[in-house]
């Protein structure tokens, strides 16, 4: 982070997209994989490469696409995934659970948050701790801030209830209020070069995004027509990072 207190997460969900992210001048990389879908909890391999970084790493615990209502199977699944990241030495882990009316599952959370304190205290580091966006289900965003306070998360990963951080930009700025240093407003969803600095005139000090360059896979090439690759494709890509980068930590 530099002088400002400014600091940019980048997702990133392949090894070339990792590596990029470090090139472009990121703070802070969220590990994860199918990005389309929102991200899901990336391969242990991809864990263990990722913990060779220069920078810090929170891993997306998410087991599958949809909703955020988990079972006790998937709920043990991102337990596990809690302990990968504690046991490969990565800084944190970014984690969420919604009751059936789309409220914060406090009881869920709370069961995972003490299971990665107890993590972090055997290998004498704490994971930091991140609320996804399913935070951005949540009937009243006030209220849920005030229950991530209480259940000791260290910042809440939202686009103000909208699919784009920029639409959100109202409330967004009434959550960073609210948190009053208690805990951090990481702003993300549709977050570039161009949206940065109104994000920014908010107060809100971290920025999440993709940087991600994409292009169209010709419609005959085998990978395509074969589904193994969606009609567009791309990944993280470090000039698009910098220049994000740029504008986070030095614009005014």
């Amino acid at each position: 982070m530099t002088t400002t207190g400014r600091l940019l997460e980048v997702c990133v969900e392949t090894i070339a997209g990792l590596e990029a992210a470090v090139r472009g001048g990121a703070d802070r990389i969220e590990l994860c994989a199918a990005l389309s879908v929102g991200g899901l909890t990336p391969p242990s391999s991809l864990i263990r490469a990722a913990a060779t970084s220069p920078l810090p790493v929170h891993l997306l615990a998410r087991p599958r696409a949809g909703g955020f209502v988990y079972d006790r199977a998937e709920q043990a699944l991102i337990a596990d995934d809690i302990r990968a990241a504690a046991e490969a030495g990565l800084a944190g882990v970014v984690i969420g659970a919604s009751t059936g009316d789309r409220r914060l599952d406090t009881a869920v959370l709370a069961r995972w948050i003490d299971h990665a304190r107890a993590l972090g205290q055997q290998r004498g580091a704490a994971l930091s701790l991140t609320l996804h966006r399913a935070f951005d289900l949540v009937p009243d965003p006030l209220a849920a801030l005030e229950q991530a306070v209480a259940l000791g998360f260290d910042r809440i990963l939202t686009s103000g209830g909208e699919p784009r951080a920029i639409d959100g930009i109202a409330t967004l700025a009434a959550l960073h209020r609210q948190a009053a240093g208690r805990i951090i407003i990481l702003a993300g969803s549709g977050v570039n070069v161009e949206t940065a600095p109104t994000l920014l005139k908010t107060g809100i000090v971290e920025l999440h995004a993709s940087c991600r360059t994409t292009h169209e896979v010709a419609p005959d090439s085998p990978e395509r027509r074969f589904g193994f690759v969606a009609a567009q494709n791309g990944d993280t890509d470090a000039d698009r990072v910098a220049a994000l980068a740029q504008r986070v930590h030095f614009a005014g």
